[in-house]
């Protein structure tokens, strides 16, 4: 058979294929749509091991007269992707890419290889819970992009939440079969903005908007997550202290001489601030009991990452502050960099098709400012706990960077009813963490995790994922 009757066959059955789940979950695609999805299809990468699930990446365009348009992986669900719901991950930053944090090395697929274009299968993906969908926003983030340079001038929460909103609105068009599933988000770190700005906007324009563009929304959840400056830089310094990586003196300075609830700190509290910083330069305070990257070679996780106003006020004048996370192979970002720069992966992901002039990154070089960032995320969380939505806050307890200090103080600002005490939870024979039920939302901590929770323990953030989606609770008992 020749090869272009061969393409010609495989499209056949693609979009029979795509028919026959459209069939199945209600949904009719355009014969456009069909087309598109085609187009986005990864039939394989290099390296990638055989999987049976089917993989999609591309560009939506969120703004054409600026020429705005944001990259996206998606990945079927390894089971039944008609019936299970339809995830999106969001990482943080701002300024650093859901695909190589979340999608390389946490909760996606597949995992790059030390000194080589291969990749090795993720058996604890999320896949296995949902169709799992990855987006690298805002622009100027990874392979998004802009063709009006003054957008990277204005970015913030509000054009991020905006932008995404108009991604997703898009992405429905282009995957309608996907429109009925339940939809719910899930982020980490200072996607602790991100998520419940964009769950906001979903909320909200779900009321005004006619049935055919409303996102059948039920839910979000956030790890290790910014979301108040006051009680976050208090918590950071009460844990650095607990978990002895700051001596008293430090400890004493910092609470004489900051006040976290002013934003705008003084020369006595940048100093004390300074001495505090000086462990980010010697340890991983992402996770504090895992080793440092000693590899020599530069890459994007270890070099200072500068933004401007942003949210913790104080702590961001800081270029410690702005240090990014490394992996449980704690060098395991320069291969995720390494991979996603080659001209052949990014062929395959039908990635960088516009040539942008920089190398794919981690976390944006370009952006060095952030127009807003509200200094706390507790009203919209206790909004959309009282409107129904399901919020579910996770914490992994080995991070010093937004640690579980910081997290439980937030949370009792939130001022909710406790449903079920502080308790327990198991996989299987071990202590997973622990866990209280609140009036409109659970938190979660895990055990031994560090900042990126799924990185460092696979298994049980699978289990809570399920969990989460399923809307049960954790198991109390062994199991």
């Amino acid at each position: 058979m020749s090869t272009s009757r061969t393409c010609y066959f495989f499209l056949i059955i693609s979009l029979v294929s795509l028919r026959w789940v459209a069939a199945v979950s209600g949904r009719q695609p355009t014969r456009r749509a069909l087309l598109e999805q085609d187009l986005d299809r990864v039939i394989g990468l290099p390296g990638q091991p055989r999987v049976s699930f089917k993989q999609y990446a591309g560009y939506i365009t969120v703004n054409e007269s600026h020429g705005r348009a944001l990259f996206y992986w998606f990945f079927e669900a390894v089971e039944s992707p008609q019936k299970k719901p339809l995830l999106l991950w969001l990482n943080g930053g701002p300024g650093c890419s859901s695909i190589g944090f979340g999608g390389m090395e946490e909760l996606g697929p597949f995992v790059a290889q030390k000194d080589k274009p291969e990749l090795r299968l993720n058996n604890k993906a999320w896949n296995k819970a949902a169709n799992l969908l990855f987006l690298e926003s805002p622009v100027g983030v990874g392979f998004s992009y802009t063709n009006t340079s003054s957008d990277i001038k204005q970015l913030g929460d509000k054009v991020t939440a905006q932008d995404s909103y108009a991604f997703l609105l898009r992405w429905f068009k282009r995957f309608p079969q996907y429109k009925s599933h339940e939809f719910y988000i899930a982020g980490e770190s200072y996607a602790g903005h991100y998520v419940p700005q964009l769950a906001e906007l979903i909320f909200d324009k779900n009321k005004t908007i006619s049935n055919q563009d409303r996102i059948n929304f039920k839910g979000f959840m956030i790890g290790n997550a910014l979301l108040d400056d006051e009680t976050d830089q208090t918590g950071m310094i009460d844990y650095a202290w607990d978990h002895a990586v700051i001596s008293d003196r430090v400890y004493n300075d910092v609470k004489a001489k900051c006040n976290f609830s002013d934003p705008k700190s003084n020369d006595d509290c940048d100093r004390a601030l300074n001495e505090y910083f000086d462990v980010y330069k010697i340890i991983d305070m992402y996770s504090l009991y895992a080793p440092d990257c000693v590899d020599t070679t530069p890459n994007s996780t270890q070099r200072a990452h500068i933004l401007g106003n942003v949210s913790p006020r104080i702590f961001s004048k800081n270029k410690q502050w702005h240090k990014k996370p490394t992996g449980y192979d704690p060098c395991q970002s320069s291969y995720t960099d390494a991979y996603l720069n080659n001209p052949k992966v990014q062929k395959a992901l039908h990635a960088n098709t516009t040539k942008i002039p920089y190398a794919w990154t981690h976390c944006s070089d370009s952006i060095t400012f952030w127009s807003d960032a509200p200094g706390s995320m507790l009203p919209v969380l206790k909004k959309l706990a009282a409107g129904g939505i399901r919020i579910w806050v996770f914490s992994g307890d080995t991070d010093g960077r937004i640690p579980v200090t910081s997290t439980r103080l937030s949370l009792r600002k939130l001022g909710l009813k406790t449903l079920q005490e502080w308790t327990p939870w198991y996989s299987k024979s071990q202590v997973g963490g622990w866990t209280i039920t609140y009036d409109g939302l659970m938190y979660v901590t895990i055990r031994g995790a560090g900042h990126q929770v799924p990185t460092f323990k696979p298994k049980e953030a699978l289990q809570l994922v399920k969990h989460f989606l399923s809307n049960q609770k954790m198991p109390t008992v062994p199991f």
